[in-house]
């Protein structure tokens, strides 16, 4: 830890990434060992750019930086919303996810000013979204509707749906009950329908794996079955070496005394869809994910991601 027994927990200077970090510390002062906990905030430059996030590199550029904060000892542990960080690639050298917090809701939610749910909305209602995994689901649900990107964090985009900038909002329910906004909420669309995305409702802990006082303060709060189904559905992530602008899908839940993994890939008009269904142990989650990507990769998946551009 930081100096006189300081936890630095970094974070997202965003009111959804500042509000997640408060309850983690919330957490982490509830430890008796833990003498006192500090919040230190990060814009980063994808917090910054209001365009496309892959002309930067994708969702992984909200935690690089921060990620690099954390190498350098500013901070002693990171609060990460686990669908942020990239799965094709590993966890910095030096980085570990020492801690995943209990799933929280994955649904996502349409949000109207007015009520109207995904099946009343008029043909052609604007719907805004910047996911390329939302969006693909959406053309396919309802290819009359005009997807618009829109960027910020949750409050501005309910800024602009109020100003009649669009006709609905695709958000997610977690990150809209953290920040008490789960009133504005029209209705949560079932997994069936719109598969969640990997890590969605996820807080991941990360810690230096040679800070073996704050890796010690932090394993404290982890959960098992959420490790083992974010596990699940980052192996097939990892195994389908997908990029920033690739439509991929995956929840893995419970079942018995196993997991279930529901993973899919997409094409950007959503006309072509690929799914796959596995399960398995609850102390395999790696051949979990593993098998379903395997899956996917039978049916055309690779040629699929393959075959969509991205920077």
């Amino acid at each position: 830890m930081g100096g006189g027994g300081v936890l630095r927990i970094g974070t997202r200077s965003s009111p959804m990434a500042m509000a997640q970090a408060e309850h983690v510390a919330g957490l982490m002062r509830a430890q008796w060992f833990v003498r006192e906990v500090e919040i230190v905030p990060y814009t980063t430059s994808g917090d910054r750019w209001a365009g496309s996030l892959a002309e930067l590199g994708g969702k992984g550029v909200f935690v690089k930086e921060i990620d690099r904060a954390q190498l350098a000892g500013e901070v002693d542990m990171v609060v990460h919303c686990l669908k942020d960080m990239p799965g094709d690639e590993p966890v910095p050298e030096g980085l570990e996810i020492t801690a995943y917090l209990p799933r929280d809701d994955v649904h996502d939610a349409v949000v109207t000013a007015d009520g109207t749910k995904l099946r009343d909305l008029p043909a052609g209602s604007r719907v805004g979204t910047s996911s390329v995994r939302r969006t693909a689901q959406l053309k396919s649900l309802r290819r009359d509707l005009t997807v618009v990107p829109v960027r910020g964090n949750a409050n501005s985009r309910l800024a602009k749906l109020d100003a009649g900038e669009y006709d609905a909002l695709l958000l997610a329910v977690a990150g809209l009950r953290r920040i008490g906004l789960h009133e504005r909420i029209t209705e949560a669309l079932p997994t069936t329908s719109m598969i969640p995305a990997v890590g969605a409702g996820v807080l991941a802990l990360q810690c230096r794996s040679d800070d073996a006082e704050s890796v010690e303060a932090v394993s404290g709060l982890d959960h098992a079955l959420t490790r083992a189904c974010a596990t699940a559905e980052r192996t097939m992530l990892r195994v389908l070496r997908g990029h920033c602008a690739s439509p991929i899908a995956g929840y893995c839940a419970p079942k018995e005394d196993g997991l279930a993994l529901h993973a899919a890939v997409f094409s950007p008009a959503g006309d072509v869809v690929i799914e796959a269904f596995e399960n398995g142990l609850m102390h395999t989650p790696e051949w979990v994910g593993e098998a379903a990507a395997n899956t996917l990769l039978d049916q055309g998946a690779r040629a699929l991601i393959d075959a969509i551009p991205h920077p």
